[in-house]
């Protein structure tokens, strides 16, 4: 299954490696490498994080890391993250 990554994630992602970076550098390096991991890992067992708390759709599931929430959906063929969230209010 091959991932993908939609373009509000990937900028949510940069926005908070930049916050991050302001205090530490060296963790908001750490913390992209060790959520892209774990978002890489997702394809070989889709549905290893729970089901989402914020849709109905069992495709939709959260993998939750440093208390930051990557929100996916499972297709047929691949694996599409489509945000990263903290508090902030989301919608697909």
């Amino acid at each position: 299954m091959k991932i993908r990554f939609e373009e509000q994630f990937v900028k949510s992602l940069a926005q908070k490696i930049d916050y991050i970076a302001i205090d530490n550098p060296s963790a908001s390096v750490k913390f992209k490498n060790d959520i892209l991991q774990k978002c890489k890992d997702v394809a070989n067992m889709p549905f290893k994080y729970r089901k989402s708390i914020y849709h109905e759709d069992e495709n939709v599931r959260d993998l939750i890391h440093k208390g930051y929430t990557a929100v996916y959906m499972v297709e047929e063929d691949f694996v599409s993250f489509v945000a990263l969230i903290n508090h902030e209010k989301y919608t697909i």
